[in-house]
């Protein structure tokens, strides 16, 4: 275990955050820059004695479980959580788990889109979203927090059917399903992913069946023909933008500019705005 280095490394990595970028509010203005070492404990599960002791590089060597619960505190990519472990004298092993965490960045992005677009982590989590993607998709506030899964939607529900007809829906199935498993690859241990695929194969014989070929990818950009219930047919492209520090993808659904189907998201949108106001 390297103290002095593992020291100073927590010390910067905490520096380097702001309060906003963890879910905190910004407050009154700082002395020092960055977190408080109270505020990175309190992230990390565990006192801000402890955490003190092990950025003034005189405190126990830290156990795995500490180690993951300040690479989650600090919001450290996969690398940095590697580097973490090493300090400390361990060998990383596989993630925990995918982050669940949105970049602030990506969510002001999200905001001022005006194309439907939402975040999927590594199980296909629907993490956050705009309001034309709720509007076009499913209203996923109103969703339980575990069927905000675009899988669980495909396979265990007729939406996506409904939505994208036939040919779209087979052929998203197919990549999904390979994505999937190179998540299960990537997070071994990770509770969430094995109950998911668990319900996929008993829920859905056609998951199964892909699940049985055993491929293994990763999701591309695909062409899409929506079948809204509202505002008719839309031919959309899915786009999809990796966030590789966070195992993350910004999935936009855009069409082309004059479109008619262009027109359709316009009209989306307005008929959207109109519900939301309707509801407040």
């Amino acid at each position: 275990m390297d103290r002095g280095q593992l020291a100073e490394f927590l010390r910067i990595k905490r520096q380097g955050l702001q309060p906003t970028d963890v879910g905190l509010p910004a407050g009154l203005r700082r002395r020092t820059p960055g977190l408080r070492r109270e505020e990175v404990a309190s992230l990390a599960t565990m006192s801000t004695d402890y955490y003190t002791r092990l950025e003034q590089g005189r405190g126990p060597r830290p156990s795995r479980a500490v180690l993951t619960g300040l690479a989650r505190g600090l919001r450290l990519s996969d690398d940095e959580r590697d580097h973490l472990f090493r300090l400390a004298g361990e060998q990383p092993g596989p993630p925990p788990g995918p982050p669940v965490d949105v970049r602030t960045g990506v969510l002001r992005m999200l905001s001022r889109l005006d194309v439907p677009g939402l975040v999927l982590d590594a199980k296909y989590d629907v993490l956050a979203w705009n309001p034309l993607a709720a509007a076009l998709i499913t209203d996923f506030s109103a969703l339980p927090a575990r069927d905000r899964n675009l899988l669980r939607l495909r396979f265990l529900t007729d939406r996506q059917t409904e939505l994208f007809g036939e040919n779209a829906t087979q052929e998203f199935a197919a990549e999904a399903a390979a994505d999937l498993r190179t998540a299960t690859t990537k997070y071994p241990n990770d509770p969430e992913i094995a109950r998911l695929v668990r319900d996929l194969l008993d829920g859905s014989p056609e998951f199964a069946e892909i699940w049985a070929r055993h491929e293994v990818g990763r999701q591309q950009s695909l062409c899409q023909t929506i079948f809204h219930p509202q505002v008719g047919r839309i031919d959309v492209i899915c786009e999809v933008l990796v966030v590789p520090e966070r195992d993350q993808r910004v999935v936009l659904y855009t069409a082309e500019p004059g479109s008619e189907s262009d027109q359709a998201i316009r009209l989306l949108d307005v008929i959207g705005t109109q519900e939301l106001t309707t509801r407040s």
